[in-house]
């Protein structure tokens, strides 16, 4: 089993910067990737930012500019850093991991519980 564990979010004002961190603990053989995707209210899920075990890097269009993912050095931890925020970028920010938990099983999506980001004056 993976767990994601979950730090950052909450209020800012327009403008402003957060910091997601999202860490992967458990029965891991090997970590894909990791990403995160967010959710606000009345629409689906969306990939925000995602980074590979190898360092590439993937962002929505929306945020390209704005948002830096960026791995800790374990592998097993991943930020989001969250620049000039919008009001659109309200949402349900959710940690994901795709993950083998032994060798030679497939890759599975483990999510976090996610964190509440809102972009607010």
């Amino acid at each position: 089993q993976v767990r994601l564990v979950e730090s950052g979010g909450g209020l800012v004002q327009p403008g402003g910067s957060l910091r997601l961190s999202c860490a992967a603990s458990g029965s891991i053989f090997s970590i894909n990737a990791m990403g995160r995707y967010r959710q606000a209210a009345g629409k689906e899920r969306e990939l925000v930012a995602a980074i590979t075990s190898g360092g590439s890097t993937a962002y929505a269009d929306s945020v390209k500019g704005r948002f830096t993912i960026s791995r800790g050095n374990a592998k097993n931890a991943v930020y989001l850093q969250m620049n000039s925020l919008k009001p659109e970028d309200t949402a349900v920010y959710y940690c994901n991991a795709k993950a083998r938990t032994r060798w030679g099983l497939p890759v599975y999506d483990y999510w976090g519980q996610g964190t509440q980001v809102t972009v607010s004056s």
